[in-house]
C-alpha cells in the first residue's frame, strides 16, 4: 500500500519537508477554505499541487470534497451544489488527481467529546463519552426529543455533570463537538445545529440512503468517465447522534450502496477506526467482501468502553495495534487484495493508506499539535503498520524494498 499522510495545507504545523524523514510516500489533503457546495477550480487545485511538488510530493487523495447539507437533505440549492460537485471532479481530473474521499454524515462530521483525554502511559487521546454528549445534546443544544434517546441512568448522569461543569468546560465541550475537529466540512454554532436539525425532520435512514444513492447516480458516472475513484467514508461514530439517521455504518450499508450504483468509480474508504467502534466489525471480512471497491484505507484503532447503552459505547483512540480491531488481519487482507488486483492487470492496484489519527505522545503534548493528528503518534502508527506490511509482503514472496 502507498504510505500517505494527511496534511491540512499551509497552516498545518507539520511541514511537508519533514515528512520525508517519516517515510511518507504520498499526501492526502483538501481545499478546506472552499465551503461545501462551491466549485474547486483548476487554479486552486494547481496552486495546492505546486506547494506539494515543491517538497517532492504529489496530491494522491482528496480528503474531502465535501457533500453539502442541501445535497444530503435534497433541499434548496441541491441542483446547484451537484453541478458544482461535478465541475470540481472535472477540475481534479484535469489536474490528474484520481481519488476523492467524501462522507454522507448529517450535520456533524466525526464526533468526539474530548480531544485530549489523559492516558495511563502519560499521553493523550481523543475520546467519545456518551454522558458528555448527552450534556451537549440535552443541556447545551436543548434538544427536546433527546430525552428519548438515552437510558435513564445516562439522563441522570448528564444532568448532574452539566450542573457541575464550569462555563469554560461547557464551552470546550460545545467546541469539541461542533467546531473543534480538523478537516470537518463545516463549523457550526449551537443555533446553526438547531436550524439544521429542522431540515432533517421526516428524513429516515431509508430516505437518507435514497438521497445518497441519488447523489451517486449523478456524480459516479461522471467520475467513471473521468477515470476517478470516489470513496465514501463511514459514519464516525457508527451510530445515531442527535436523533439523526446514519446510512454508512457497517458492511451491509456499503453492500447496499455499492450495489445500487454498481460502477467501479463508486467505492469505499475503509476506516477501521470508525467501523471498529461497532462490536461486530470484522476488518478482514470487510476487505474480502468489498475489496475490489476499496479505493482508500484509514488505518487506526479504537477501544470500546462499555456503558449503559451497548449500541452507543464510549471509546477512545487507541494505539494502532492496541485497540479492538484486528489490524494485522485487516492489513494482510488488503495486501492480498492488492496482489489480486495486480494479477488482474488493474492500473490502480496499489491502495493508498494513511495512519489515521494518533495519540499525543512526548513532544506532541502541550496542546500545540492538531487534535487527532499529532506528529509522533502518527509516526508510531505508520511505523507499526509498515512493519505489518513488510512482513505480509515478505510472506507473499515479494522482495522487500
Amino acid at each position: 500500500m502507498k504510505q500517505c499522510w494527511r496534511w491540512f495545507g499551509p497552516e498545518d504545523p507539520i511541514g511537508l519537508s519533514d515528512l520525508h524523514q517519516v517515510g511518507v510516500e504520498g499526501i492526502v489533503t483538501a481545499l478546506h477554505n472552499i465551503p461545501p457546495g462551491e466549485t474547486w477550480d483548476r487554479e486552486a487545485i494547481s496552486e495546492r499541487q505546486s506547494v506539494l511538488h515543491a517538497d517532492g510530493y504529489a496530491w494522491d487523495v482528496v480528503e474531502s470534497l465535501p457533500v453539502s447539507e442541501a445535497i444530503k437533505t435534497q433541499t434548496k440549492r441541491m441542483a446547484d451544489h451537484i453541478a458544482a460537485y461535478k465541475a470540481s471532479l472535472y477540475a481534479l481530473a484535469a489536474q490528474d488527481v484520481k481519488v476523492v474521499c467524501y462522507n454522507f454524515m448529517p450535520i456533524l462530521d466525526w464526533t468526539r467529546t474530548s480531544l485530549r483525554a489523559k492516558q495511563a502511559h502519560g499521553g493523550a487521546a481523543m475520546l467519545f463519552d456518551l454522558v458528555d454528549f448527552a450534556v451537549f445534546d440535552l443541556h447545551i443544544l436543548e434538544r427536546a426529543a433527546g430525552v428519548d434517546d438515552y437510558p435513564v441512568d445516562v439522563l441522570d448522569a448528564a444532568q448532574e455533570r452539566f450542573y457541575e461543569m464550569s462555563d469554560s468546560a461547557k464551552k470546550t465541550l460545545q467546541n469539541n463537538i461542533t467546531a473543534g475537529l480538523p478537516g470537518a466540512n463545516d463549523s457550526w454554532s449551537v443555533e446553526d445545529v438547531r436550524s439544521l436539525l429542522e431540515t432533517y425532520t421526516g428524513i429516515t435512514p431509508k430516505r437518507l440512503r435514497t438521497n445518497l444513492i441519488d447523489f451517486l447516480s449523478e456524480v459516479a458516472p461522471v467520475a467513471q468517465s473521468l477515470g476517478l475513484r470516489l470513496c465514501c467514508h463511514p459514519d464516525d461514530p457508527p451510530f445515531s447522534l442527535l436523533g439523526l439517521p446514519r446510512v454508512m455504518s457497517n458492511s451491509d450499508d456499503y453492500a447496499a450502496v455499492l450495489a445500487a450504483v454498481n460502477l467501479p468509480a463508486n467505492g469505499a474508504t475503509l476506516c477501521t477506526g470508525s467501523l471498529g467502534v461497532a462490536e461486530n466489525f470484522d476488518g478482514p471480512a470487510f476487505v474480502r467482501r468489498h475489496g475490489p471497491r476499496i479505493h482508500f484505507a484509514h488505518l487506526r484503532n479504537t477501544t470500546r468502553i462499555m456503558g449503559s447503552d451497548p449500541n452507543k459505547p464510549n471509546f477512545f483512540e487507541a494505539a494502532h495495534l492496541d485497540g479492538d480491531t484486528d489490524m494485522v488481519g485487516t492489513v494482510l487482507a488488503l495486501l492480498a487484495e492488492q496482489k489480486r488486483r495486480k494479477a488482474d492487470g488493474r492500473i490502480d492496484w496499489e491502495i493508498p493508506m494513511r495512519p489515521d489519527h494518533g495519540q499525543e505522545l512526548l513532544n506532541d503534548l502541550g496542546g500545540h499539535s492538531t487534535p487527532g493528528y499529532p506528529l509522533i503518534g502518527r509516526m508510531r502508527g505508520l511505523a507499526e503498520l509498515r512493519g505489518i506490511m513488510a512482513a505480509g509482503t515478505y510472506n507473499q514472496g515479494a522482495n522487500l524494498k
